[in-house]
């Protein structure tokens, strides 16, 4: 038996040039599961409104971020990733995937196929599910299958929000941060979805919060907050929001402040830039004196114990208590 890892994440422009950066984020933002709003209404305003300006806005925010020796730090952290995860699952075809740019879902599927796997466990790097990530990589993987002759065994993780060596590989990161730092305040920032689609039912907010609580369990009594971030449009977004908590922060009294973001398995343009260039700024302006940004966990051995983990633990069929109770392990 052939048994295959496939690894998921967001996506990244090829180059930081507005004609790249055009097509990724078209192809982005054209997917139902990002924008929930009908095409009819939706296609004007990205096609007419969004893509004859942004790209060039964004391209310049990614120019910020991209490594002459790496490129954009997303694919590399990515690439990364699935070589250490290789190393340590060596009786394992390991891959990965983008579902906004190359390398396709669909490609690598087929690559999965030809190589005849037949036993496949697919991990999106999301550690909190949502429609908008994991919603969408399903998509991508039905529309695959859809009328194959053969499928392969598959075992998805849809989530690992609360999946103890996650819990345990942040926490640990977090608390030599702090242990160096020594903040007035910790900062969770997670990326935010509009308030709609919690009202229609994705637990994505909820899971954050188990996130959070789970990882200050291990911490003990550290001063935090939970955020969100990245919003996009005139939609009511979650809140807390990350931008205007750190303006609020210095006239609280918190001068140092130590953030984290824990949806983000790779540093990319939303830590980077967002957090660690924006953000600051916002915080440094309102009276803040110090602001740090821990790291995601990348290429940490840490993480990729946690990656291997998670396939071992479908070959052998144990989930944590919320997997059982939610039927994120498929």
């Amino acid at each position: 038996m052939k048994k295959g890892v496939l690894l998921i994440n967001l996506g990244t422009p090829k180059t930081p040039t507005p004609a790249d950066v055009r097509v990724y984020l078209k192809k982005f933002l054209s997917d139902p599961r990002v924008i929930d709003m009908p095409a009819w209404k939706w296609n004007p305003i990205l096609n007419l409104a969004i893509l004859p300006h942004r790209p060039e806005k964004s391209a310049k925010l990614y120019q910020a971020i991209w490594s002459e020796e790496h490129g954009s730090p997303l694919l590399y952290y990515t690439q990364r990733q699935t070589e250490m995860l290789q190393e340590e699952l060596p009786d394992y075809i390991v891959r990965y995937a983008m579902s906004y740019s190359e390398p396709e879902i669909a490609q690598v599927l087929l690559e999965m196929e030809q190589l005849e796997v037949d036993k496949l466990t697919i991990i999106p790097l999301y550690p909190q599910y949502s429609t908008t990530t994991v919603g969408s990589v399903l998509d991508d993987i039905n529309r695959f299958y859809m009328g194959r002759i053969k499928i392969p065994s598959l075992k998805i993780v849809t989530d690992f929000c609360d999946f103890a060596p996650y819990i345990d590989a942040l926490a640990d990161k977090i608390k030599r941060a702090i242990d160096e730092f020594q903040p007035d305040k910790l900062l969770f920032s997670y990326h935010g979805i509009p308030v709609s689609y919690v009202e229609k039912g994705d637990p994505y907010a909820e899971r954050c919060k188990l996130t959070t609580k789970l990882i200050m369990e291990r911490l003990g009594n550290v001063s935090y907050t939970e955020t969100f971030q990245s919003r996009f449009g005139p939609d009511t977004w979650l809140t807390p929001a990350t931008d205007d908590t750190l303006r609020e922060l210095p006239k609280e009294g918190v001068k140092r402040v130590l953030v984290v973001a824990p949806s983000f398995v790779s540093d990319c343009l939303e830590t980077l830039h967002e957090l660690e260039i924006e953000n600051k700024e916002y915080f440094m302006q309102s009276g803040g004196t110090e602001f740090k940004m821990v790291p995601a966990l990348n290429d940490d051995y840490s993480f990729t114990q946690v990656l291997k983990s998670l396939v071992l633990n479908q070959d052998i069929g144990i989930a944590s208590e919320s997997d059982k109770k939610t039927g994120s392990i498929q």
